[in-house]
Protein backbone atom coordinates (compact mmCIF):
# COMPACT_ATOMS: atom_id res chain seq x y z
CA UNK A 1 0.00 0.00 0.00
CA UNK A 2 1.25 3.48 -0.78
CA UNK A 3 1.45 6.10 1.97
CA UNK A 4 -1.14 8.31 0.26
CA UNK A 5 -3.77 5.58 0.58
CA UNK A 6 -2.81 4.90 4.19
CA UNK A 7 -3.14 8.62 4.97
CA UNK A 8 -6.54 8.79 3.27
CA UNK A 9 -7.76 5.84 5.34
CA UNK A 10 -6.38 7.29 8.58
CA UNK A 11 -8.19 10.61 8.03
CA UNK A 12 -11.64 9.14 7.25
CA UNK A 13 -12.98 9.85 10.73
CA UNK A 14 -11.27 13.24 11.00
CA UNK A 15 -11.54 14.90 7.57
CA UNK A 16 -10.33 18.24 8.96
CA UNK A 17 -6.92 16.49 8.84
CA UNK A 18 -5.37 18.77 11.46
CA UNK A 19 -5.62 19.13 15.27
CA UNK A 20 -8.46 21.63 14.92
CA UNK A 21 -12.02 21.07 16.12
CA UNK A 22 -15.03 21.65 13.86
CA UNK A 23 -16.08 24.60 16.05
CA UNK A 24 -12.68 26.26 15.73
CA UNK A 25 -12.56 25.59 11.98
CA UNK A 26 -15.86 27.45 11.73
CA UNK A 27 -14.55 30.27 13.92
CA UNK A 28 -11.50 30.74 11.68
CA UNK A 29 -13.57 30.76 8.50
CA UNK A 30 -16.13 33.17 9.94
CA UNK A 31 -13.33 35.51 11.02
CA UNK A 32 -12.16 35.56 7.40
CA UNK A 33 -15.50 37.27 6.56
CA UNK A 34 -15.48 36.17 2.94
CA UNK A 35 -17.34 38.42 0.50
CA UNK A 36 -20.22 37.31 -1.70
CA UNK A 37 -18.92 35.43 -4.72
CA UNK A 38 -15.62 34.72 -2.96
CA UNK A 39 -12.97 32.62 -4.68
CA UNK A 40 -11.31 30.07 -2.38
CA UNK A 41 -8.19 27.98 -3.01
CA UNK A 42 -7.36 24.96 -0.84
CA UNK A 43 -3.79 23.73 -1.34
CA UNK A 44 -3.22 20.21 -0.03
CA UNK A 45 -6.98 19.98 0.36
CA UNK A 46 -7.15 16.36 1.52
CA UNK A 47 -10.79 15.38 1.96
CA UNK A 48 -11.78 19.01 1.34
CA UNK A 49 -13.36 19.78 4.69
CA UNK A 50 -11.97 23.33 4.95
CA UNK A 51 -13.08 24.45 1.49
CA UNK A 52 -16.41 22.61 1.73
CA UNK A 53 -17.23 24.37 4.98
CA UNK A 54 -16.28 27.73 3.42
CA UNK A 55 -18.73 27.00 0.59
CA UNK A 56 -21.46 26.21 3.10
CA UNK A 57 -20.85 29.46 4.97
CA UNK A 58 -20.86 31.56 1.77
CA UNK A 59 -23.40 30.02 -0.66
CA UNK A 60 -22.21 32.20 -3.55
CA UNK A 61 -18.54 31.23 -3.16
CA UNK A 62 -16.59 28.88 -5.40
CA UNK A 63 -13.47 26.88 -4.56
CA UNK A 64 -10.58 25.00 -6.10
CA UNK A 65 -9.03 22.12 -4.19
CA UNK A 66 -5.56 20.84 -5.04
CA UNK A 67 -3.96 17.65 -3.75
CA UNK A 68 -1.36 15.26 -5.08
CA UNK A 69 -3.20 12.22 -3.66
CA UNK A 70 -5.90 10.71 -5.90
CA UNK A 71 -7.32 8.98 -2.83
CA UNK A 72 -7.76 12.30 -1.01
CA UNK A 73 -9.28 13.93 -4.08
CA UNK A 74 -11.73 11.04 -4.43
CA UNK A 75 -12.77 11.52 -0.80
CA UNK A 76 -13.21 15.26 -1.34
CA UNK A 77 -15.35 14.64 -4.42
CA UNK A 78 -17.52 12.14 -2.55
CA UNK A 79 -18.01 14.61 0.30
CA UNK A 80 -18.84 17.43 -2.11
CA UNK A 81 -21.45 15.31 -3.87
CA UNK A 82 -22.95 14.20 -0.56
CA UNK A 83 -23.28 17.79 0.64
CA UNK A 84 -24.60 19.16 -2.64
CA UNK A 85 -21.51 21.28 -3.28
CA UNK A 86 -19.89 19.52 -6.24
CA UNK A 87 -20.99 22.26 -8.66
CA UNK A 88 -18.99 24.86 -6.70
CA UNK A 89 -15.85 22.85 -5.90
CA UNK A 90 -13.35 22.04 -8.65
CA UNK A 91 -10.74 19.46 -7.70
CA UNK A 92 -7.27 19.13 -9.19
CA UNK A 93 -5.05 16.08 -8.72
CA UNK A 94 -1.56 17.53 -9.03
CA UNK A 95 1.37 18.84 -6.96
CA UNK A 96 0.61 22.17 -5.32
CA UNK A 97 3.57 23.89 -6.97
CA UNK A 98 2.26 22.88 -10.42
CA UNK A 99 -1.08 24.63 -10.03
CA UNK A 100 -1.44 27.79 -12.13
CA UNK A 101 -4.79 29.58 -11.64
CA UNK A 102 -6.16 32.04 -14.17
CA UNK A 103 -7.50 34.48 -11.55
CA UNK A 104 -6.50 35.47 -7.99
CA UNK A 105 -8.36 34.27 -4.90
CA UNK A 106 -9.93 35.98 -1.91
CA UNK A 107 -8.75 33.23 0.44
CA UNK A 108 -6.05 30.58 0.11
CA UNK A 109 -5.87 27.67 2.54
CA UNK A 110 -2.83 25.56 3.32
CA UNK A 111 -3.38 23.75 6.61
CA UNK A 112 -0.82 21.13 7.56
CA UNK A 113 0.51 21.02 4.00
CA UNK A 114 3.34 23.56 3.87
CA UNK A 115 5.72 20.71 3.02
CA UNK A 116 4.18 20.81 -0.47
CA UNK A 117 6.07 24.05 -1.09
CA UNK A 118 9.17 23.21 0.94
CA UNK A 119 8.28 24.94 4.20
CA UNK A 120 6.32 27.80 5.74
CA UNK A 121 8.24 30.73 4.24
CA UNK A 122 8.10 29.16 0.78
CA UNK A 123 4.37 28.53 1.23
CA UNK A 124 3.71 32.17 2.07
CA UNK A 125 5.68 33.24 -0.99
CA UNK A 126 3.66 30.86 -3.17
CA UNK A 127 0.30 31.93 -1.71
CA UNK A 128 1.14 35.57 -2.41
CA UNK A 129 1.03 34.66 -6.11
CA UNK A 130 -2.46 33.19 -5.72
CA UNK A 131 -4.18 35.75 -3.47
CA UNK A 132 -5.32 39.23 -4.51
CA UNK A 133 -3.86 42.26 -2.69
CA UNK A 134 -5.80 42.59 0.56
CA UNK A 135 -6.85 38.95 0.34
CA UNK A 136 -6.36 36.35 3.04
CA UNK A 137 -4.58 33.08 3.76
CA UNK A 138 -5.34 30.45 6.39
CA UNK A 139 -2.15 28.52 7.08
CA UNK A 140 -1.77 25.75 9.67
CA UNK A 141 1.73 24.86 10.84
CA UNK A 142 3.47 22.98 13.62
CA UNK A 143 5.81 24.64 16.09
CA UNK A 144 7.73 23.51 19.17
CA UNK A 145 6.09 24.53 22.43
CA UNK A 146 9.30 23.54 24.20
CA UNK A 147 12.61 22.11 22.95
CA UNK A 148 12.08 18.47 21.93
CA UNK A 149 14.43 15.57 22.51
CA UNK A 150 17.01 15.39 19.70
CA UNK A 151 15.61 12.11 18.36
CA UNK A 152 12.09 13.58 18.28
CA UNK A 153 13.23 16.68 16.39
CA UNK A 154 15.07 14.45 13.92
CA UNK A 155 11.97 12.31 13.33
CA UNK A 156 9.34 15.06 13.25
CA UNK A 157 11.22 17.98 11.71
CA UNK A 158 12.83 21.31 12.51
CA UNK A 159 10.33 23.92 13.67
CA UNK A 160 10.75 27.27 15.43
CA UNK A 161 8.73 28.27 18.49
CA UNK A 162 5.39 30.08 18.15
CA UNK A 163 6.93 33.54 17.87
CA UNK A 164 9.36 32.29 15.26
CA UNK A 165 6.54 30.66 13.31
CA UNK A 166 4.56 33.92 13.19
CA UNK A 167 7.66 35.83 12.11
CA UNK A 168 8.36 33.31 9.36
CA UNK A 169 4.75 33.48 8.11
CA UNK A 170 4.91 37.29 7.96
CA UNK A 171 8.29 37.40 6.22
CA UNK A 172 6.88 37.38 2.67
CA UNK A 173 4.48 40.34 2.72
CA UNK A 174 1.76 39.07 5.05
CA UNK A 175 0.24 40.36 8.29
CA UNK A 176 -1.33 38.09 10.92
CA UNK A 177 -4.85 39.31 11.72
CA UNK A 178 -6.07 36.34 13.79
CA UNK A 179 -4.93 32.88 14.87
CA UNK A 180 -5.98 29.75 16.66
CA UNK A 181 -3.57 27.72 18.80
CA UNK A 182 -4.70 24.10 19.07
CA UNK A 183 -5.04 22.74 22.58
CA UNK A 184 -4.15 19.28 23.86
CA UNK A 185 -7.73 18.03 23.54
CA UNK A 186 -7.74 18.89 19.83
CA UNK A 187 -4.39 17.15 19.39
CA UNK A 188 -5.63 14.02 21.21
CA UNK A 189 -8.84 13.90 19.18
CA UNK A 190 -6.85 14.15 15.97
CA UNK A 191 -4.23 11.57 16.93
CA UNK A 192 -6.64 9.03 18.42
CA UNK A 193 -8.81 9.36 15.31
CA UNK A 194 -5.79 8.92 13.00
CA UNK A 195 -4.36 5.90 14.80
CA UNK A 196 -7.71 4.38 15.76
CA UNK A 197 -9.20 4.55 12.28
CA UNK A 198 -6.09 2.97 10.78
CA UNK A 199 -6.03 0.27 13.48
CA UNK A 200 -9.68 -0.61 12.86
CA UNK A 201 -9.08 -0.79 9.11
CA UNK A 202 -6.08 -3.07 9.68
CA UNK A 203 -8.15 -5.39 11.88
CA UNK A 204 -10.85 -5.57 9.20
CA UNK A 205 -8.34 -6.29 6.43
CA UNK A 206 -6.03 -9.11 7.54
CA UNK A 207 -3.10 -9.88 5.29
CA UNK A 208 -0.10 -7.91 4.02
CA UNK A 209 -1.99 -4.62 3.64
CA UNK A 210 -3.45 -4.85 7.11
CA UNK A 211 -0.08 -5.73 8.60
CA UNK A 212 1.51 -2.74 6.88
CA UNK A 213 -1.25 -0.42 8.09
CA UNK A 214 -0.86 -1.72 11.64
CA UNK A 215 2.90 -1.21 11.55
CA UNK A 216 2.49 2.37 10.31
CA UNK A 217 -0.12 3.05 12.99
CA UNK A 218 2.09 1.71 15.80
CA UNK A 219 5.12 3.67 14.61
CA UNK A 220 3.06 6.87 14.47
CA UNK A 221 1.39 6.26 17.83
CA UNK A 222 4.70 5.54 19.56
CA UNK A 223 6.23 8.73 18.19
CA UNK A 224 3.20 10.70 19.36
CA UNK A 225 2.77 9.20 22.84
CA UNK A 226 6.46 8.79 23.66
CA UNK A 227 7.75 11.76 21.67
CA UNK A 228 5.90 14.90 20.66
CA UNK A 229 2.67 14.80 22.71
CA UNK A 230 2.56 18.05 24.67
CA UNK A 231 5.71 19.30 22.97
CA UNK A 232 4.64 19.87 19.36
CA UNK A 233 2.09 22.64 18.96
CA UNK A 234 -0.07 23.64 16.01
CA UNK A 235 -1.20 27.13 15.05
CA UNK A 236 -3.60 28.17 12.31
CA UNK A 237 -2.82 31.71 11.19
CA UNK A 238 -5.21 34.02 9.38
CA UNK A 239 -3.02 36.41 7.40
CA UNK A 240 -3.73 39.35 5.16
CA UNK A 241 -1.69 39.99 2.05
CA UNK A 242 -0.21 43.47 2.15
Amino acid sequence: MDRQLLSAIAHRDHPIAAPVSAANLDRLLRRAALPEGARVLDMGCGAGEWSLRALELVPSARADGVDVSPHAVASANEAAVGRGLSDRLTLHTMPADAFAPAQPYDLALCVGSTHAFGGLAETMEALARFVRPGGLALVGEGYWERPPAPEVAEAVGEYPDLAGTVARAESKGWLTVYAHVSDLAEWDEYEWSWTGTLARWAADNPGPDGEQALAVMREHRDMWLDGYRGTLGFVTLLLRRL
